[in-house]
């Protein structure tokens, strides 16, 4: 990813502090403790699905747990639960590789509304989304701590569709649980380093949304969808 006008940038905020630009003589420091890499160190994957599980009680997020066999099935019943006629989900290979592609054709036959998002509509997906009942995307990194799923978003996963149903639900790949934010970070440095493209979007969802600004009272489902699930796959 090309960066622009850096020298530019550091020359002025430079100036603003009354000094020249350091180019040499700058060390990172290194630190002699790193509590943020203790926290849910060294727990297997069930273990760090369990306090995921958790935290999805402390956001207001129900949990489900499946394999990639009886994936479909979880989701039609949760989309039942959440009275779902009109779908948006994200164009993601994931679908294919997860075995959705056919279950998502079934639920258009049988008269629901399903949208893939089109990358090709432009401003014409958001408005299907504003109209959906429910948005479905695919956790790219889901952090156990928080229960927290980050969505690395492009033009194929727009962070409208966990953002303007009425209900969201994240499938998340066991695979890709982290114990929190830390790891993730790190996992997004290493692709950057390898040189590999990474999407400059990112997205951290935790559960539905809530706010607490009027009195200190939390009300769930403000400013986003009113309620969430994640789904736990199997996937190796």
């Amino acid at each position: 990813m090309a960066i622009h006008n850096r020298e530019a940038f550091l020359e002025r905020l430079a100036g603003r502090l009354g000094r020249s630009p350091r180019t040499a003589g700058v060390e990172r420091p290194v630190w002699r403790v790193h509590p943020q890499k203790d926290v849910l160190n060294g727990l297997t994957q069930d273990e760090l699905v369990q306090v995921l599980e958790k935290q999805c009680k402390v956001i207001h997020t129900d949990f489900r747990r499946t394999d990639c066999v009886s994936l479909s099935q979880v989701l039609g019943e949760v989309i039942e639960a959440y009275k779902g006629n009109q779908l948006v989900i994200a164009k993601d290979e994931r679908t294919e590789k997860l075995g959705l592609t056919s279950y998502f054709e079934d639920l258009r036959k049988s008269g629901k509304a399903v949208h893939e998002w089109d990358a090709t509509l432009g401003k014409e997906n958001q408005v299907i989304a504003e109209k959906a009942d429910i948005g479905i995307t695919y956790s790219d990194i889901a952090l156990a701590e928080s229960g927290t799923v980050a969505l690395l978003n492009d033009q194929n996963q727009s962070r409208s569709i966990s953002l303007l149903p009425r209900s969201y639900i994240a499938i998340i790949p066991k695979s890709t649980i982290v114990p929190r934010f830390t790891q993730a970070v790190e996992q997004i440095r290493k692709e950057l380093t390898a040189g590999r493209d990474v999407r400059s979007c990112v997205s951290l969802v935790t559960g539905p949304s809530n706010s607490a600004d009027i009195e200190m009272k939390l009300i769930v489902g403000v400013h986003g969808p009113i309620e969430a699930t994640y789904i736990i796959v199997e996937d190796k």
